[in-house]
């Protein structure tokens, strides 16, 4: 974790899990049946809940990626433009951190074998790395 801290929210407490640059972060909770959840929070962005923490870090990895997109009116217009755009491997990225699916669907979707959706998932998460490193060096936090 990046930064720890813990404030109250509707279901209890929720801690910060991992803090991005600007004011990106994916805070974990637990929901009423005791199972852990991780958000997906940024500035003019709809939140999105994940059971899955490396599912919530690669979709931060994939906002990263395509230097932010908005999730609002997803469900009416499908993919996002912005991850479109960015190419095969972070559509593939985007595409398994949605419900229902699983690098076997993603693969399948792609006609490709699940190490290279990997690789595909790989790139993805360093590509981003690089980005919030250079962010970093420029002075935005």
């Amino acid at each position: 974790m990046s930064e720890a801290s813990t404030r109250s929210s509707n279901d209890g407490t929720e801690s910060v899990y991992e803090a991005y640059i600007l004011d990106v972060r994916i805070l974990e909770s637990t929901s009423d049946e005791g199972d852990p959840r991780y958000r997906f929070d940024a500035p003019q962005h709809v939140p999105m809940t994940f059971h899955d923490p490396e599912l919530a870090t690669l979709y931060a990895d994939v906002y990263f990626d395509t230097n932010g997109f908005q999730e609002e009116g997803t469900g009416e217009r499908g993919v996002p433009p912005e991850v479109i755009q960015a190419g095969r491997d972070t559509l593939a990225a985007y595409f398994l951190t949605m419900p229902g699916t699983d690098l076997n669907w993603v693969a399948s979707f792609y006609g490709k074998t699940p190490p290279k959706i990997e690789r595909y998932i790989a790139s993805v998460r360093e590509r981003a790395r690089e980005i919030r490193a250079n962010a970093v060096e420029q002075g935005l936090e």
